[in-house]
């Protein structure tokens, strides 16, 4: 007897958290970790020199958050130094930054890092960097300028992932921040994780499984992620409420309104937050910006930095922070602000602005009509969350499929001509097309893929779409971003756009039975708008 789709659904979401989170097994359970009374510090003994405390600082609502201070050799009191404060990523314990601050001492900073409330032993419940996070950040460079030498008119903050939005979220908060490095983080949650109105089955199992294997997760959290990863239509409003009172991009106006420098780095291949949301968020922006893109994963490009190795991120970051708290005249300023290396590697390409980056469009043309059947995955798909774009990031080696196998009973397959030269994709490709549901729901992958003379595809971007209530038989217009990349197409190869119905990374809404057509009316011709590099 077969499982019925919902408990097929639960039984996947299961299995995901299970496999993701096996390497953090051995971790302790944060309940049993000892808490201690705020603002006095611990055991000295526990620093790594001399210039490095291990302190409580009192949060909002009177918890204790674990911190470490790093000052610069010498400080007496005599002086003030720029401070920047760096709160932890999710799940990780508060010595996350150790290596960078003592980085950013030895060269003028005060550090203060600290770990975020509901994770290891800070208190509080974890409120994904809702409002009570945001005043934790406040109390923060209240502490510092209280307790450091820190100098109250040159506050910075950085960080990775949820430190990264912190960060971003505080800089519309406190008028005190002058200037932010936030490493792959987001601008939009709900673009992050519900893009094209589909969960992020893999991303979102990963945060929760963290969440509650390191942490404790408030009852809001828990209920939003339940209602998420069950599909509960009936509370998605309250979801993207949700995510909305917790992405930068609802506070844009705030953040240009205190004039905080804003950077922002990210992976092509950002398995939580894709980078479109990032590039939508820095246009923007209107004070002193910068953004890049890079290849890897979800805090894979500034990775090494975090373990005391050469990191071309951090670098950045640095940098960034010294023009903007110490005066430095290091050229940022002056430098193009945008600035990306392909997946390939190879040097920095450099740009004025966003738009500027696919600045050429080429179309390929979606004629003819095509079915398809639902609910089968045909082998093309995105791949493993992290382990795809390791794979990318070191070894070129993205997730690849045979075009020419594909099944055309559940794949839609349109391909360009061969090109002569080398094709520079640069930005977002998008697709337009006309589709006819069977049923009212439904989602759709779709995918482009560069294609070698044997028909073998490598994947260069890919985004899913879901619809509800939609007339079965009555064709509606998909208009879908894929997510922004930088690859090269060599010479002799062409571009394939497929399209299928099943994806291990999402949580697909197909039922039983449908078939979606795809169509190219003559009054609205389907495409895709594939960005180049301009020559």
């Amino acid at each position: 007897m077969g499982l019925s789709r919902k408990a097929l659904r639960t039984t996947a979401i299961g299995t995901v958290s299970a496999a993701l989170l096996a390497g953090s097994a051995t971790a302790a359970a944060p309940s049993a970790l000892p808490t201690a009374p705020a603002a006095t510090p611990q055991n000295s003994a526990a620093a790594t020199s001399s210039d490095v405390r291990f302190v409580d600082i009192e949060g909002d609502g009177g918890i204790v958050l674990k911190a470490n201070v790093v000052t610069p050799a010498g400080a007496d009191g005599r002086r003030t130094y720029p401070v920047v404060v760096l709160p932890t990523s999710w799940a990780m314990p508060q010595i996350e930054y150790l290596v960078q601050a003592k980085k950013l001492a030895d060269s003028g900073y005060v550090v203060v890092s600290y770990n975020s409330r509901g994770f290891w032993q800070s208190g509080g419940e974890i409120e994904t960097a809702g409002p009570p996070d945001i005043a934790d950040a406040s109390n923060v460079i209240d502490w510092a300028l209280a307790n450091t030498p820190a100098d109250p008119d040159r506050v910075g903050m950085a960080g990775v992932s949820y430190g990264a939005g912190i960060s971003l979220l505080a800089s519309a908060k406190d008028k005190r921040i002058k200037a932010v490095a936030a490493l792959s983080g987001w601008a939009d949650l709900i673009d992050s994780i519900y893009s094209g109105r589909t969960q992020h089955l893999q991303a979102a199992a990963l945060l929760s499984g963290a969440g509650h294997l390191t942490g404790r997760p408030s009852a809001e959290l828990q209920q939003i992620m339940t209602a998420f990863l069950t599909s509960d239509l009936a509370k998605e409003q309250e979801m993207i409420e949700w995510g909305r009172k917790r992405s930068p991009a609802s506070y844009v106006d705030e953040i240009n309104a205190n004039g905080a420098a804003i950077m922002l780095g990210n992976a092509w291949g950002d398995s939580l937050f894709p980078p479109n949301q990032y590039a939508d968020f820095y246009e923007r922006l209107s004070g002193p910006k910068r953004l890049e893109f890079r290849p890897g994963d979800h805090a894979t490009a500034e990775g090494t930095g975090l373990l005391g190795l050469p990191n071309d991120t951090w670098t950045s970051a640095h940098r960034w922070l010294d023009h903007h708290l110490k005066g430095t005249d290091n050229g940022v300023d002056r430098e193009q602000p945008v600035r990306i290396k392909t997946r390939s590697g190879g040097v920095y390409e450099n740009y004025p602005d966003w738009k500027s980056v696919g600045a050429d469009r080429k179309k390929i043309g979606l004629g003819g009509a095509q079915q398809i059947r639902t609910g089968v995955d045909s082998g093309a798909n995105g791949g493993l969350i992290f382990l795809s774009s390791l794979l990318d990031q070191f070894a070129e080696l993205p997730p690849m499929a045979s075009i020419p196998l594909l099944p055309r009973s559940v794949t839609a397959v349109w391909q360009s001509e061969r090109y002569g030269t080398e094709q520079q994709v640069r930005g977002t490709a998008k697709l337009h097309t006309t589709v006819t549901s069977t049923k009212g729901s439904g989602t759709l992958v779709a995918y482009l893929y560069d294609v070698g003379p044997l028909g073998l595809g490598k994947l260069v971007a890919n985004a899913p779409y879901t619809f509800h209530g939609r007339t079965p038989g009555q064709p509606f217009a998909v208009d879908l971003e894929l997510y922004s990349t930088a690859y090269d197409v060599p010479a002799g190869h062409r571009l394939a756009v497929v399209v299928d119905t099943v994806d291990p990374l999402y949580i697909e809404h197909n039922p039983t039975g449908a078939q979606l057509t795809f169509s190219s009316p003559a009054a609205d011709p389907s495409y895709l708008s594939v960005p180049l590099r301009q020559k």
